[in-house]
């Protein structure tokens, strides 16, 4: 049973019983196992004997939409429908062909729903998205909470620093983690089965053919696909490679962008084709300490903010002392400065920095330890701290297959203070913020190879 802190109503209309079926309006958790919003729909409708239809879609009109996330996302709903296939449930994986194509598909499907289940994700676009279906759907709404081991409603605080959230972690999640999602809802599942959605339905909004073409869509064809491929089978072998070959390093070489020690998890668990749940229950906790804090409290801490706070992506968000120190030194004069043209193209005089943005650009990731740095020097490189912040937005989201995520923003907002403490000496640009270098970096870490692979954008 999905535990009642984790469901929240998202509109006051009831359930429909005497309808046709019930439906799981797959928007985050993009996946078929350990996913509390898909057992919640089988929950319910197991209870009222009725089908289940699960909505999959995928809009073009997003913010930063491009190849590259489209074809990580279509990759899950790939593996989706094939898992789908051997189970009792209905799956409409819908690929929109046009902006506004898509309008009405949700509204349509919910007139024959008993209720309509959805995910609770508290970043980007979803939580308008979801609002917005809640005030005109006439039937019950409820948002289903399965982004972390932590349920966002079991605290009210907004939490400043990693250390005060592990202290409340060490205190109240150990009940939480011993009520983890089913790992298959759909093994065992037996319900009436929906052989076809409405004609009217399908002729307008056809489910999604594989493979999907996508340059016959209106996207940014400029960012182009990674080898990196997405999906939940694809998210469980990424798993259990690093599980194998990289955790036994991860404590002493993540930090090192030449030893490749990094889980490489975080865009499968930003796209929902990867359960922090399935991740936590996998790791053997002897030796992992350092690889789980990155999962839970880091993790974690940003979806606390951005579950709380509706401006999390706004400078006004920061700490107070943090936007002091900043504006003091505002007026301070950069040497250089760079446009966002320049930092976008790796054409600064720096060819550490170059070389992580080249990796974002082509691989949508920077190495953990070089993304701190790559945003301390667009801090001191541009305009003005607010320009920065708009800087490593763009091209973080714009690149970045984790863009639009909780953890991406809290790693942004930490180049600009946030979780962090007040540093000495003051520095111009900087103040009292936490300060980084190229040359430092390079004395402790092998980045000479790194610097050479990445030299070049193509």
């Amino acid at each position: 049973m999905v535990p009642p802190l984790r469901i929240e109503a998202c509109n006051e209309a009831p359930p429909r019983p005497e309808r046709d079926y019930v439906l799981y309006w797959m928007i985050a958790a993009r996946r078929t196992g350990w996913n509390f919003g898909l057992q919640r729909a089988a929950e319910l409708a197991r209870d009222l004997r009725r089908p289940l239809v699960v909505l999959e879609p995928l809009n073009v009109d997003y913010r930063w939409a491009c190849d590259r996330f489209h074809r990580f996302v279509i990759d899950g709903m790939e593996s989706n429908a094939r898992r789908f296939r051997t189970s009792p449930v209905l799956y409409h994986p819908y690929v929109e062909p046009a902006p506004g194509a898509g309008k009405g598909l949700l509204a349509a499907l919910s007139a024959g729903a008993c209720a309509v289940v959805t995910d609770d994700y508290p970043c980007f676009m979803l939580p308008s998205l979801v609002s917005a279906a809640a005030r005109r759907l006439d039937v019950r709404l409820e948002k289903v909470d399965s982004n972390g081991l932590l349920p966002l409603r079991a605290t009210e605080r907004v939490f400043a620093t990693a250390f005060s959230f592990r202290r409340f972690l060490k205190k109240h999640l150990a009940p939480h983690v011993q009520e983890p999602p089913d790992p298959d809802p759909l093994r065992g599942l037996r319900l009436p089965r929906l052989r076809r959605l409405p004609p009217g339905i399908v002729r307008r909004w056809p489910a999604a053919g594989f493979p999907v073409d996508l340059s016959a869509l209106p996207l940014d064809h400029a960012v182009a696909p990674t080898a990196l491929r997405g999906g939940e089978v694809e998210g469980r072998r990424a798993l259990a490679r690093f599980l194998r070959e990289r955790l036994p390093r991860y404590p002493q070489e993540r930090n090192e962008p030449e030893r490749e020690a990094t889980s490489g998890l975080s865009p499968y668990l930003h796209f929902g084709h990867l359960s922090a749940h399935e991740v936590h229950a996998r790791t053997p906790k002897p030796g992992a300490a350092e690889f789980l804090d990155q999962l839970v409290t880091w993790r974690e801490l940003g979806f606390n903010l951005c579950a709380k706070r509706a401006d999390y992506d706004r400078y006004e968000s920061l700490p107070l002392w943090c936007r002091t120190t900043l504006e003091e030194h505002a007026g301070d004069r950069r040497s250089p400065a760079y446009s966002l043209a320049e930092f976008e193209t790796a054409a600064t005089h720096d060819p550490l920095w170059n070389a992580a943005q080249v990796q974002l650009v082509r691989e949508g990731r920077i190495h953990n330890y070089l993304r701190m740095v790559w945003g301390k020097k667009i801090l001191e490189w541009s305009a003005s701290p607010r320009a920065a912040l708009e800087i490593m937005i763009e091209l973080n989201n714009k690149y970045a297959l984790d863009g639009r995520d909780p953890n991406s923003y809290s790693g942004i907002f930490w180049i600009l203070g946030r979780y962090d403490r007040a540093w000495g000496p003051v520095r111009p640009v900087f103040g009292k913020i936490r300060y980084m270098s190229s040359e430092n970096t390079a004395r402790k870490v092998r980045v000479k190879d790194y610097v050479a692979r990445y030299a070049t954008l193509r």
